[in-house]
């Protein structure tokens, strides 16, 4: 994906949401698998950011390795890995979460 363009989204979303007020803080969540790499997000934050409300914001980062369940005993756990399984044996898991990209708060002035 192009990260720019992902930091431009990012920036217009968290400033949409603050109306006029400045934004102090942005906080995003990628997932593992969302093909987007969180250090060109940080890279390109500040300049895409600067003459808007969000100029100065910091950005908040979690990156998301996802959320199993195991469809054959229920089970919810955390991916560790590409090559997962459930604690049961199984390998018919189901995982959320780890191709999301989230702007999850914004917090402003």
């Amino acid at each position: 994906m192009d990260q720019l363009a992902i930091t431009r989204a990012v920036v217009a979303a968290a400033v949409d949401k603050a109306g006029s007020a400045r934004v102090r803080t942005v906080r995003l969540r990628i997932g593992r698998d969302a093909d987007v790499v969180p250090d060109a997000v940080r890279f390109c934050f500040d300049s895409v950011a600067a003459g808007t409300p969000a100029a100065g914001a910091r950005l908040v980062i979690d990156e998301s390795r996802g959320v199993a369940e195991c469809e054959t005993c229920g089970a919810d756990f955390d991916v560790d890995d590409l090559l997962l399984g459930c604690d049961c044996g199984s390998l018919d898991v189901h995982v959320a979460g780890a191709d999301e990209l989230v702007v999850t708060g914004v917090e402003v002035a």
